[in-house]
C-alpha cells in the first residue's frame, strides 16, 4: 500500500488497534472466498465463485416494501435438515474478523478466537440448531461478498452487521432486525468536519464497497471526493490514520468501535443520518431456517442474552440506553 511520502504512520494506533491494522491491510488478499476455498472443504457446503454485490439503498419503511420477516418457529424443515445431515455437523456462518467489538480476533488472548457481538449471536444460533454453541464454522468475508457467499452456498447465513433493505431482499432472505443503527461520519477530533453536511466539501471520504455508506454518498456527497472504496470497512480506518482520506462514512455502531480503537478519532454529528436494522441474511427460499433464526432472536431478547452480549461488547462505546428493535413479521 502506498502512503504519503512513502511513510506509514498510524496515529494513536496500538494494542487491539495494531491487530486491526494488520487484519485490514491483509483483508483484501485473504478474505475473498474463491471456489473450493481451502478453509474446510469437508463441511459439505456448496461452492461457487464470488461475485460483486451492488450497493443497496438504506432501509426503507415497511410501507415502501414488505421488509418484514417470517414469524418464528422452532420446527426443523428441509433447509435445517440438510444442514444437520452434512458430514461435518456445523453451521457455516459468514462473519467479519476486522470489526472491533462485533467480530474480531484479540491477539492478546491465547488462541485468537473470533469474538464480539455478532459472534455471540452466531454461537447462539448454532446452540439452538445443534445443541452445541461451538457447532459453528466461521468464514471471514468482505463486505461486498456477503450476498454472493450466501447465493453460492459457501455459507448458511451471514451474521455481519448487514442492513436489511428492500434491494437486498431481492437477493437474500433476512431475519427480523437484531440491532438498530445508522450511517455517521468518523473523522479526526481536530478535523473541521462536523458531520454529514457541507463541511465534507473538498474532503476525501472513504466507504466500503457494496455498503449503505457508499450508496448514501453516491446520492449526496456534499462535494466530497468519494472515489476511495475498500473491500472491508476497517480498511477505511487504516486509510484515515495513514492520512490518505479525511473521513469515513459507516454505521454508527461500527464507527463507535473504531473510535474506541483509536482515541484520536470521533463520531461527527449528534445523530446518524439514516435509520437501519441489522439482520441475519440467508438464502432465498430457506423459510424454515429464517423462522428458526427468528425464534432464536425472540428467545435471545427475552432471556437477557441480547442485553448481556450488548453490555459486554458495545455499551461502553455507544451513548444512551440501547435495546433490541421490536420484531416485525409479515405473517
Amino acid at each position: 500500500m502506498r502512503t504519503r511520502r512513502g511513510t506509514v504512520r498510524l496515529r494513536g494506533w496500538g494494542g487491539v488497534g495494531a491487530m486491526g491494522a494488520a487484519c485490514a491491510l491483509a483483508g483484501t488478499l485473504v478474505l475473498a472466498l474463491p471456489p473450493g476455498d481451502g478453509g474446510g472443504g469437508d463441511d459439505g457446503v456448496g461452492r461457487g465463485g464470488p461475485g460483486v454485490t451492488v450497493a443497496a439503498p438504506a432501509r426503507a419503511d415497511a410501507d415502501d416494501c414488505n421488509d418484514r420477516s417470517l414469524r418464528p418457529s422452532p420446527k426443523d424443515g428441509p433447509t435445517i435438515e440438510a444442514i444437520k445431515n452434512r458430514e461435518v455437523k456445523k453451521l457455516v456462518v459468514g462473519v467479519d474478523q476486522n470489526s472491533y467489538q462485533w467480530g474480531y480476533r484479540d491477539p492478546n488472548k491465547k488462541g485468537g478466537e473470533l469474538e464480539g457481538f455478532d459472534i455471540d449471536l452466531a454461537h447462539k444460533i448454532a446452540e439452538e440448531i445443534f445443541g452445541n454453541r461451538n457447532a459453528v464454522k466461521f468464514r471471514a468475508i468482505p463486505t461486498n461478498q456477503r450476498i454472493p457467499a450466501i447465493q453460492s452456498g459457501q455459507v448458511d447465513m451471514v451474521v455481519r452487521t448487514m442492513t436489511i433493505n428492500c434491494a437486498r431482499l431481492d437477493d437474500v432472505d433476512f431475519s427480523t432486525g437484531y440491532f438498530e443503527t445508522g450511517q455517521q461520519v468518523l473523522a479526526p477530533k481536530k478535523s473541521d468536519i462536523t458531520g454529514y453536511n457541507d463541511t465534507l466539501k473538498g474532503k476525501k471520504v472513504c466507504s466500503a464497497a457494496g455498503s449503505i455508506a457508499e450508496e448514501e454518498l453516491k446520492k449526496k456527497s456534499f462535494g466530497a471526493d468519494i472515489s476511495t472504496t475498500v473491500p472491508n470497512q476497517l480498511d477505511c480506518l487504516v486509510r484515515l490514520q495513514l492520512g490518505e482520506v479525511d473521513a469515513v462514512v459507516t454505521d454508527s455502531a461500527l464507527a463507535a468501535g473504531q473510535a474506541a480503537q483509536d482515541p484520536t478519532v470521533e463520531l461527527k454529528g449528534k445523530e446518524p443520518f439514516t435509520t437501519e436494522h441489522y439482520g441475519v441474511a440467508m438464502k432465498k427460499g430457506s423459510d424454515d431456517l429464517v423462522r428458526r433464526v427468528n425464534k432464536v432472536l425472540e428467545d435471545y431478547r427475552e432471556d437477557g442474552g441480547w442485553q448481556k452480549s450488548y453490555d459486554k461488547w458495545l455499551a461502553g462505546g455507544l451513548n444512551g440506553k440501547v435495546t433490541p428493535p421490536a420484531p416485525e413479521y409479515r405473517d
